[in-house]
């Protein structure tokens, strides 16, 4: 099975594309950009793997949360890429695809991203031994102080979310709290097409023409 993936959705920008198990991925953390570097990224993939975007089975891509920009920007190049070429589309969220990461953590893996206003993306995971998750709390908008009220037990945090409430994670969890190393930190394209492998293997598929990002909250302009 030949899958493209993509993910646009925090300041990481990564394409990874997985053919039958082996993945080779693009990963930068720009910041801004994402527009400019991800078709590139994916046009040195296939050059490297010596593929045509015609040759694939399918695309996954991180489809939210995160940043609306970056999200939009992921979007609609899957959409383009697919009506190009036909291909279906497979979304993997993108707090799944970060807490892949520490997979192989038997304590509960707890995802956050920064959603700015002092809240944080985020959701709970447990591994399932499977490659897939058991989800113990959906991922939603939410306060810190809120999510770490639906903590039970010893939980793994990760995500940029951590770099403004770390401290007070410790404070309020004390020894039931650890964190995942620095090159753990970012949604990394690779997860997302090992998600989207088995997404695509169960036979799950987005409507190219109508899916949209999952943003969990409205914009500023919509407010």
């Amino acid at each position: 099975m030949k899958i493209l993936a993509l993910d646009t959705a925090t300041e990481a920008c990564s394409a990874a594309l997985s053919v039958d198990g082996t993945v080779s991925e693009r990963y930068e953390v720009i910041g801004r950009g994402h527009a400019e570097r991800l078709l590139p990224m994916v046009q040195e993939l296939l050059a490297e793997a010596g593929l045509a975007l015609a040759a694939l089975d399918g695309i996954a891509f991180g489809r939210g949360p995160g940043s609306f920009t970056g999200l939009r920007i992921g979007a609609s190049t899957v959409k383009g890429l697919a009506l190009a070429t036909g291909k279906p589309v497979v979304g993997v969220s993108t707090l799944e695809a970060l807490a892949y990461n520490a997979f192989e953590t038997p304590a509960l893996i707890c995802p956050m991203l920064d959603a700015r206003k002092a809240e944080v993306y985020a959701a709970i995971y447990r591994a399932n031994g499977e490659g897939l998750f058991d989800v113990v709390m959906e991922e939603k908008a939410t306060t810190p102080a809120e999510f770490l009220g639906a903590i039970d037990g010893e939980a793994l945090f990760l995500g940029d979310g951590l770099e403004e409430h770390a401290g007070f994670i410790r404070g309020r969890l004390q020894g039931r709290a650890r964190f995942a190393p620095p090159n753990r930190q970012w949604v990394r394209a690779s997860s997302v097409a090992l998600i989207g492998v088995k997404r695509h293997g169960r036979g799950e598929r987005l409507d190219v023409a109508s899916f949209t990002p999952r943003y969990l909250r409205r914009s500023e302009a919509e407010i």
